[in-house]
């Protein structure tokens, strides 16, 4: 090792052996040094960011890894900030945790630091949904709080998200300024631990109670069709994660008596051993539970991620197959059952709105716009929605939304993605739907088709991992700031909007316009047909990700076949366009 970078990684390194650190780590950073300079180097070629979200990252050991180390330096620098913006009261925080490896031993580090800060700590007993935290911040009137879970990543990841006042993740100026403390620790000595153990409260199944009736008082909208379809088949699986308890006992607060959990993923496991990857995203991960649906003839398959924040379903169809719903059709669904019961409730008053983000699909534009109600959109991750539930508090009603990576929030009795209260909503809308149109909610989805357009969405997710890579994904999004493509499956490229320098770009004429909204690496292009295509780095994979939405007229059901052909046909010519096949 000669140049620069390789001395700056040796230094770092030896410093964590001669520092104040376990046995266990020292042994494993000496063992790293003489056996695998490679790890080494990407363990402590840099420091894990705490960026606007929090920490997420591979576990092991190094300046760049999820380990108690790193949780410990991000917890003072939070607890830090923290004092100074409530200086004078005593500072009240929850911690919660999923059920990934070393999630327990991460959340007991946080409460014992928060503590030894004379904070009062509200630890939850056990592993609970991140949108339960969210909860209890606004229930209990905390200050803030923080969940430890890397949602849907695979097994060697963990991630820490920190939260506000009003339960939603943090947002500006207080991300930045929380960073700017957590950069300031740069010792084991500044992290306060051991100390005041008598400041943590545990949070058990009476607060669950709590969080479950509020749920059913402000999601349900059609007992009486729970009520005459309680027995309908619902198939569920926790992939090994928070919701294995909290989403059967919602449905079962719904009114719902025939829920049938995967047996094998209802254990509790962060290697997570039957799946390759907890994302109900993948087809390949549902696939258990759609299997035992096929055997049990189930009406409505159902899934959470790890922390239970996000939502996966598959319905099956009239041959009798299971389709999985992507994240944009669910919203469709959801939404679409929300506003047209807000609606016959006679509810809508022209004061609610719906919320998306910028990458999920127009389609719940159209389904607002129908009823009257205003639909915003926002960059990605759910912090955002937050934001503009905040700025809308004594002013205007929301009703729902989410966005497309399989999150949706009913009410904002939480304020972030809440799959706890969405898989219910969805066994509610599947009841509704066969009690009031005798469909099944696949038959509904097509005949909403039929009446707003036929959208049809896609995701090409490229993962570039490691130093390398993450220098890989800038160089592409400079490149396409650069040289952004003239024409996508034949239809003229005639907007550009660039959501980091916050510019609409009008191909045609060359006139520029300021776009409303918080810088973010995000790239979109819009055609004369109406094609989106967006593209942005994730904030949490070493992935650079490729957002299609094309739309067609859907004439009748009957064509479905043949308009979903035509659209996947376009979304691969797409593909072809930008050199990702």
């Amino acid at each position: 090792m000669t140049n620069e970078l390789d001395q700056i990684v040796l230094t770092k390194a030896q410093s964590w052996i001669d520092g104040d650190y376990d046995q266990d780590t020292n042994a494993q950073v000496k063992d790293l040094m003489e056996n695998n300079i490679k790890e080494l180097t990407e363990s402590f070629y840099k420091d894990l960011e705490f960026g606007t979200g929090g920490l997420r990252g591979i576990m092991g050991v190094g300046t760049n890894r999820m380990n108690i180390y790193t949780v410990g330096t991000a917890t003072q620098g939070l607890a830090n900030y923290l004092k100074k913006n409530f200086a004078g009261e005593q500072v009240k925080v929850a911690v919660a945790h999923d059920s990934r490896n070393n999630s327990r031993l991460f959340a007991e580090w946080v409460a014992d630091i928060f503590a030894s800060n004379d904070f009062k700590v509200y630890l939850f007993d056990a592993l609970r949904p991140t949108p339960e935290m969210s909860f209890a911040i606004r229930e209990l009137g905390l200050h803030s709080g923080v969940v430890i879970t890397a949602s849907h990543n695979p097994k060697e990841y963990n991630g820490y998200k920190a939260y506000w006042t009003d339960g939603a993740q943090v947002t500006s100026p207080h991300d930045v300024n929380i960073i700017d403390e957590v950069a300031k620790i740069t010792s084991n000595d500044q992290v306060l631990k051991g100390l005041n153990p008598e400041n943590i409260t545990i949070l058990g199944e009476e607060f669950d109670k709590i969080y479950l009736d509020r749920i059913k008082q402000d999601v349900q909208l059609s007992p009486e069709c729970v009520a005459k379809y309680h027995d309908m088949k619902i198939v569920y699986t926790p992939l090994h994660g928070s919701g294995v308890r909290l989403v059967p006992e919602s449905l079962k607060n719904f009114g719902f008596t025939n829920i049938i959990m995967v047996p094998e993923q209802a254990i509790v496991d962060g290697n997570f051993p039957t799946v390759e990857s907890p994302n109900p995203e993948e087809r390949k991960t549902m696939a258990m539970a759609i299997d035992l649906a096929k055997a049990e003839g189930a009406d409505l398959v159902l899934a959470t991620d790890p922390d239970s924040d996000r939502l996966g379903v598959a319905l099956r169809t009239g041959a009798g197959d299971y389709v999985l719903l992507n994240g944009n059709q669910t919203l469709a669904l959801l939404l679409s059952y929300q506003l047209t019961r807000w609606a016959e409730l006679g509810k809508l008053d022209g004061k609610q709105y719906a919320v998306k983000t910028i990458v999920t699909s127009q389609m719940a534009n159209a389904v607002a716009e129908h009823f009257g109600v205003k639909c915003y959109d926002c960059l990605t991750g759910f912090k955002y929605i937050a934001k503009i539930i905040r700025e809308n508090e004594g002013v205007a009603k929301y009703i729902g939304g989410g966005e497309e990576s399989f999150g949706y929030l009913a009410g904002d009795y939480v304020r972030d993605k809440d799959a706890v209260s969405a898989c219910a909503l969805a066994a509610e809308a599947a009841a509704w739907a066969k009690d009031t149109m005798g469909l099944t909610l696949y038959e509904w989805l097509q005949e909403l088709y039929v009446k707003y357009g036929f959208f049809r969405e896609s995701l090409v997710s490229v993962v570039r991992k490691g130093k390398e890579g993450a220098e890989q994904i800038q160089q592409m999004m400079v490149d396409f700031r650069t040289n952004a493509p003239k024409v996508l499956a034949g239809s003229e490229v005639v907007k550009v909007l660039d959501y980091k320098s916050l510019e609409e770009t009008n191909m045609l004429t060359g006139e520029k316009t300021p776009i409303e909204q918080d810088s973010s690496n995000v790239l979109q292009w819009i055609t004369a047909d109406g094609t989106i295509v967006s593209v942005r780095p994730s904030g949490t994979e070493p992935k650079i990700k490729f957002y299609f939405g094309v739309k067609e007229p859907l004439p009748s059901v009957e064509q479905y076949d043949e308009v979903l052909a035509k659209l996947d046909a376009k979304i691969e010519t797409i593909k072809a366009d930008l050199k990702l096949i």
